[in-house]
């Protein structure tokens, strides 16, 4: 799985109920970034939109920070389209920003001091600063996070942050040591990870497994040509349903590990090789994903979400491809469970792999969107209720079971007629 470099776009509001803070300050901007989010954003450029006297958070705006060396000429273009991006995208839901904060995040090589890092991204915040002041909506505060520190470049001083050395820059606070995150424990927010840590559970692990490809291999070989096959697909899509739902109750019974990296290392020794590579093809069949999606369900959305995940960890090499219909799965059951922050780094690393997946298209316009999912699940029911009359009309056609298909001719030489 490649990085993602698709930006990463949301509307928020705070509706009745919902926790509310206050933010003073850069040291807290800096401390709420990842529960803004819902992850730490490793190597990333984020924009967040603010509106209204009091700075109430709007759209929130987050693309991948180029790979280093980059060539300066090229930060200009890439400033103009995120301010444009993150400004238009606000007006269309609901209203101009006021202001803007920036935030670059990186964190220092190997013998690299995080100041280095601040000085080397300096040309960046000030492109993004021209940006979006070209667009009548001033940032207000644009702050580097490196290496546990933060810096601001609209502050006097070199590293601009103002302490007694400012090249030192500040200290963000500890995980769990802020008032903010203090206030996020106390209403059952749990601690964001990094989004480097969300992205490694949905790819292969390095080094590859072989015996992932070997069995995608023989599976290939054996079930593509059935697949392709109209009287021979519905047998595939069965038996993918049933041996997914069977994967299903053996992750639902074992134990909750809280460990991510532990609790994946098990889930993956859960799975048979064959049986994996079976899933993994029968559910690019939109029969199959159409009967599992509806497992998102409060009793099988843990279990749901580590079984995709597993499936899609084995999807390496020339197989990458077909990791994007169990990500998307994969973001249908964490949006459906609540955590936004996995559903969107799911989706876009679907489309960044199958940029022309309907399901991830969709899912992620709703996320984005804020909508609510049991919107989208009768979406979906009422597809598959519609796809299972089409299937049935054709499969008896109009005079029963030995009937002529769809545009044949009948004995009687007229044409054939579906009744829905």
């Amino acid at each position: 799985m490649t990085q993602s470099n698709r930006i990463d776009h949301e509307e928020s509001s705070a509706p009745a109920g919902e926790m509310k803070v206050v933010l003073h300050g850069p040291d807290e901007l800096a401390d709420a970034l990842p529960f803004l989010l819902g992850y730490h954003p490793d190597d990333s450029i984020v924009l967040l939109a603010l509106h209204g006297e009091h700075g109430r958070l709007g759209g929130r705006l987050r693309l991948r920070l180029p790979e280093e060396p980059q060539d300066p000429t090229e930060w200009p273009d890439l400033a103009r389209q995120l301010a444009d991006c993150l400004v238009t995208g606000s007006m269309r839901r609901g209203g101009r920003p006021t202001s803007i904060v920036v935030f670059l995040c990186r964190d220092p090589r190997v013998g690299e001091r995080s100041s280095e890092v601040m000085e080397r991204l300096r040309p960046l915040a000030q492109q993004l600063r021209i940006a979006c002041g070209e667009m009548d909506v001033p940032v207000i505060e644009a702050l580097c996070l490196s290496g546990g520190r933060w810096w601001s470049y609209c502050r006097p001083g070199s590293g601009g942050a103002g302490p007694e050395d400012p090249d030192d820059g500040v200290p963000v606070a500890e995980p769990g040591g802020s008032e903010l995150a203090a206030a996020a424990a106390f209403h059952g927010i749990r601690m964001p990870l990094s989004l480097s840590d969300l992205e490694s559970r949905l790819r292969p692990a390095e080094p590859r497994d072989p015996a992932h490809e070997t069995a995608l291999d023989l599976a290939c070989a054996r079930l593509v040509p059935r697949m392709l096959d109209r009287s021979a697909g519905a047998s595939v899509t069965q038996r993918t349903v049933e041996l997914a739902r069977g994967s299903l109750e053996v992750f639902a019974s074992v134990p909750l590990i809280n460990d991510p990296v532990r609790s994946d290392r098990r889930d993956d020794e859960l799975l048979d090789h064959g049986q994996a590579a079976e899933m993994i093809l029968g559910l690019q069949d939109h029969g199959a994903r159409d009967q599992v999606v509806e497992w998102a369900d409060p009793v099988r959305a843990d279990a749901a979400i580590r079984l995709w995940r597993a499936l899609a960890r084995r999807c390496a090499g020339v197989y990458a491809e077909h990791a994007a219909a169990l990500l998307a799965l994969t973001g249908w059951v964490a949006w459906c469970s609540g955590d936004e922050a996995e559903a969107r780094v799911a989706l876009c690393a679907a489309l960044d792999l199958e940029p022309h997946c309907t399901f991830a298209r969709l899912l992620q316009h709703a996320v984005r969107q804020g909508l609510d999912p049991e919107a989208v699940r009768r979406s979906l029911r009422s597809t598959r209720r519609r796809r299972l009359m089409e299937a049935t009309t054709v499969r008896r056609g109009p005079a029963g079971p030995a009937g002529p298909g769809p545009g044949r001719r009948s004995p009687g030489g007229r044409r054939a007629r579906i009744r829905r």
